[in-house]
C-alpha cells in the first residue's frame, strides 16, 4: 500500500512538471482521492427488517457509512466556466447488527456513480480556489448474495442491482500547492439517488414485503484527494 502511494504521488509529479504552461487557467485538470458517503436509506430502520423478514428478536440495524473514491476529468471554457464528468465508487454493508446480536454473513453493498454537468470556479491571485458544480446521470447500486446466520433460522438473500438517475449538487475547495498541483482540501455533494428502495429489498429478501420506504436518498458525499492541472 505505501509502495502504490509512492509511485502514484511520482507519477503525479512527473506528470505536473512535463505538463506544458497553458497560462493562468489550465485547459485540462483531473482529480482523484478517498471520498466518505453517508448513506440515506430511504428511511428503512432495523424494525422495518425484523417485520418483512418475521424476526421477533430483534436483531437488526441499519448501516449508512460507506467508504469509497471519486475521480474527476475537467474540461474549462475559460477562466470562470468548465465542464466536469465524475465518478466515483462507494463500498460498505446497509445492513448491519443491533449490540444485542450476533448476525454473520450480511450482505456486502456497492454503488458507483457517473455524473456531468457544469462547474463554475472562482479563480483569483490566491492559493485557494472554490467552485461549484451540478451535475447529473446515473447510479447503480448492488447488494452480493449471502446468508444470515445468528438467527432461529438463516436467512438467504439475493443478489440484486439496480441502476437509476442520479444527481450530485455541491462544491469544494482547492489549494496550490504548485503550478500544476493542487489539493482538494474538500468537495461535498448532496448526491441524490432515485432508487425504488421498496422493489430493491424486495427483490433481495423473495417473499418479503416493504412499503413506506422513500424512493429518493439524499445522500452526503465528501471527497479529498490531488488535482493535476495541464
Amino acid at each position: 500500500m505505501i509502495r502504490l502511494a509512492v509511485a502514484t504521488i511520482a507519477l503525479i509529479s512527473l506528470l505536473s512538471s512535463c505538463a506544458l504552461a497553458q497560462g493562468s487557467t489550465p485547459k485540462a485538470q483531473v482529480f482523484g482521492g478517498y471520498s466518505f458517503t453517508y448513506v440515506d436509506n430511504g428511511g428503512l430502520s432495523g424494525l422495518d427488517l425484523d417485520n418483512a423478514l418475521r424476526e421477533l428478536n430483534s436483531p437488526f440495524s441499519i448501516g449508512s457509512s460507506f467508504n469509497g473514491w471519486n475521480a474527476e476529468g475537467q474540461y474549462n471554457a475559460n477562466r470562470w466556466i468548465g465542464i466536469v464528468a465524475d465518478v466515483s465508487g462507494r463500498y460498505g454493508k446497509p445492513l448491519t447488527n443491533t449490540r444485542f446480536s450476533t448476525l454473520s454473513g450480511l450482505p456486502d453493498a456497492n454503488a458507483y456513480s457517473l455524473l456531468v454537468g457544469p462547474v463554475l470556479t472562482f479563480r483569483g491571485k490566491s492559493k485557494i480556489t472554490p467552485f461549484i458544480h451540478a451535475m447529473f446521470g446515473f447510479d447503480r447500486a448492488s447488494l452480493s448474495a449471502s446468508t444470515i446466520t445468528g438467527l432461529s433460522t438463516p436467512v438467504s438473500s439475493s443478489a440484486t442491482t439496480y441502476t437509476d438517475t442520479a444527481v450530485a449538487l455541491g462544491g469544494g475547495i482547492d489549494y496550490r500547492l504548485f503550478r500544476r498541483l493542487s489539493l482538494r482540501l474538500v468537495q461535498a455533494d448532496d448526491l441524490r439517488t432515485y432508487h425504488n428502495l421498496n422493489k430493491f429489498y424486495e427483490s433481495v429478501f423473495p417473499g418479503s414485503v416493504f412499503y413506506g420506504i422513500a424512493q429518493h436518498q439524499n445522500n452526503i458525499r465528501v471527497s479529498t484527494g490531488i488535482v493535476v492541472r495541464f
